[in-house]
């Protein structure tokens, strides 16, 4: 496991090599220009060229990306081209914050949910229970976000008003009783994103774990734990349970990885400052270090995520060899 500890983290520094300057050519040969875009109306080519040298931007495309890489590697990640006098850092991190704090509940209540629910069908499985549990969760989640935000915030907020139609106030709102008792309760700001992220993914896990579910049933340990005279609930809890939830965990890190990119549609359109919105913003207005800082703290998390899966799989399950080889 050490050896592919050391493969996998190698390899690394190549992965954000290539991510990065790929979206960093893309960005500089894309339509527009930086320098355009930070000059706004003025169109001297002596100013043009002062602020491109202030930039780092004059030279050829591989001497400026190894400029960025000079200042990224000492945490510097730029200045934002729109919204000036902040460095692109100031900026990303506490949207990556909000994103990551909705996305984590967001996913607590996915697999809450999802779950049980997966179990359940596949306990009832050949009933009515089972096929309607899967195509009802097959139903919402083919909705698509942008035709089922509006008619929640006009039901939800315009119709009832029973919550707010959009932004962000936090996780947790103070409730005053008599205004001597504080009592803190979640955000109603919270309920509606997460409807709108949790809803669409209880289907996919609730597949499978149905599906492992059903082959860890079929398995020749658990017919001898039943033929030993077990309970079926002891079986279940014992036996099929902790197996079906094995393949979760590459689920669960993937999810995981996912946290910082932030859900561009759902907190554009209800007004939540986190780094979704704020990278769907800066795409539009052409802010390109924000992007490439955007992309590149992305990807990196993604692959570390993905290497902490691997090795909860191969802790978790003995079978598991990581890096092993097959001998023909």
């Amino acid at each position: 496991m050490t050896g592919y500890v050391i493969r996998r983290l190698a390899i690394l520094p190549f992965t954000l090599f290539v991510v990065s300057f790929f979206t960093f050519a893309i960005a500089r040969f894309g339509p527009g220009d930086p320098i355009t875009v930070t000059a706004g109306q003025i169109r001297d080519r002596e100013v043009l060229a002062r602020i491109r040298a202030e930039r780092g931007l004059d030279g050829t495309i591989a001497e400026q990306y190894i400029r960025w890489v000079g200042r990224a590697v000492q945490g510097d990640l730029g200045e934002s081209y729109i919204q000036r006098g902040y460095s692109v850092r100031e900026l990303i991190v506490p949207k990556m914050m909000v994103s990551a704090q909705l996305n984590i509940l967001a996913i607590f209540f996915v697999f809450a949910i999802g779950v049980p629910m997966g179990l359940i069908a596949a306990w009832f499985n050949g009933k009515w229970l089972d096929p309607f549990i899967i195509s009802a969760l097959l139903f919402f989640s083919a909705i698509p976000v942008l035709v089922v935000i509006p008619p929640l915030q006009w039901l939800l907020a315009v119709q009832f008003k029973i919550l707010p139609v959009g932004g962000w106030d936090g996780l947790i709102d103070i409730v005053w009783i008599a205004g001597v008792i504080a009592i803190p309760v979640p955000d109603p700001h919270l309920y509606l994103p997460l409807l709108v992220m949790t809803i669409p993914g209880f289907a996919g896990v609730a597949r499978l774990v149905r599906i492992t579910a059903l082959q860890v049933a079929s398995e020749d340990y658990v017919r001898t734990a039943r033929a030993k005279g077990l309970k079926e609930s002891t079986v279940a809890l014992r036996h099929v349970l902790p197996n079906s939830l094995l393949p979760l965990i590459t689920v669960i890190g993937l999810s995981l990885a996912d946290i910082l990119s932030g859900a561009y549609f759902t907190e554009t359109l209800l007004g939540i400052p986190g780094i979704g919105s704020f990278t769907f913003e800066s795409v539009r207005s052409r802010d390109y270090d924000v992007i490439l800082a955007t992309t590149l703290i992305v990807a990196f998390f993604f692959i570390v995520m993905n290497l902490i899966t691997d090795l909860a799989y191969a802790r978790i399950d003995p079978r598991v060899r990581l890096g092993a080889r097959i001998d023909s």
